[in-house]
């Protein structure tokens, strides 16, 4: 049976979402990959017990986390109910709904129907009664923002989520999901949201303005580009990567100018003491609005070495590392 470590709290640093009450571990673990039905759970419950045992306190999952779709969720329900029930008011659970999950027009995007109805499912997978955080997965264009918000509203108020939250959603959108939050008084805190050194598309939608002027936080997902901005990939591609196995990083991506570019910067971090992930995470910490950047791990090595964070860069090594980053 699994006891947390009781010195748990000493090693991490905790940041509240935006302007609400409510803190969260600077570092968080998502089970987007590694959690599905061919993984092998035994390191699943070691990933997610290394996490805990360090300080994270937020699990970030999704309906359609696999594969396939939901497993991730039923997963993690199995290690809640054996190993970690005793600790469900010390830790965080985020789940969402936005992209396809199940066949017909009412599994996907943001109409109330799919929101209330996953939320349901993704309770029952995981067996608990309400999930921290809630969020519409990403925006929809055929269905009235006011009805995906008022889906998100409900679910706070049935109990079945704490806080609302959205994610993908650009600075224009935020604005207005916002605005009607706000009125129906709901508790919305966080858009969680794509960034890392590679990929600024934020910073050019003034969406860390936004977060700042509206009092919410940012979580950040694929810091480390799914791997790119590791040394994982400077000698090749590994066998047991996920450039081999994952739809979403195939191998043409890795080309020569990019290449020579994670060479780079994995210079800087080797001055700075640090592998390229440590520095790639801390780079986004440094950010005031970000209250927490979550990482993927597929051992409990890797999530140790992801705690390594040091936000202390010289104004030469920011010049250095966007010099590198943003040249065409």
């Amino acid at each position: 049976m699994y006891s947390a470590k009781k010195e748990r709290y000493n090693y991490m640093k905790y940041n509240r979402f935006g302007n609400s009450g409510l803190k969260v571990s600077e570092v968080s673990l998502g089970l987007w990959h590694n959690f599905g039905t061919s993984d092998n759970f035994e390191k699943m419950q070691e990933m997610v017990f290394t996490a805990f045992d360090n300080g994270i306190t937020m699990f970030d999952l999704a309906n359609n986390y696999g594969p396939i779709p939901g497993s991730a969720e039923t997963n993690f329900g199995k290690i809640i109910k054996d190993d970690l029930k005793s600790y469900r008011d010390e830790i965080l659970i985020s789940s969402k709904a936005g992209y396809p999950m199940w066949e017909g027009p009412y599994g996907d995007f943001g109409s109330r129907k799919y929101l209330i109805s996953s939320l349901d499912q993704s309770l029952k997978r995981m067996g608990i009664d309400y999930v921290d955080i809630f969020y519409s997965h990403r925006m929809d264009k055929e269905t009235p923002l006011e009805e995906t918000m008022q889906a998100l509203d409900m679910a706070v108020k049935s109990g079945k989520a704490l806080y609302a939250g959205i994610s993908n959603y650009d600075s224009e959108t935020t604005n207005k999901a916002s605005d009607i939050l706000n009125d129906l008084k709901c508790p919305f805190i966080v858009n969680q949201v794509r960034y890392s050194m590679f990929d600024r598309h934020i910073e050019k939608d003034n969406l860390f303005e936004t977060a700042s002027k509206r009092g919410k936080g940012l979580i950040i997902f694929s810091p480390l580009e799914q791997g790119l901005l590791t040394d994982r990939y400077i000698l090749g591609i590994p066998k047991d990567s996920r450039m081999t196995k994952s739809q979403f990083l195939p191998k043409s991506v890795l080309t020569k100018e990019l290449k020579d570019k994670i060479i780079s910067l994995n210079n800087i971090a080797k001055d700075r003491n640090q592998t390229l992930a440590e520095m790639a995470l801390s780079w986004v910490l440094i950010k005031k609005e970000v209250s927490s950047v979550i990482i993927g791990a597929s051992s409990k090595e890797q999530i140790l070495d992801n705690l390594k964070i040091n936000k202390v860069f010289t104004q030469l090594e920011l010049k250095e590392i966007d010099k590198i980053c943003l040249t065409v």
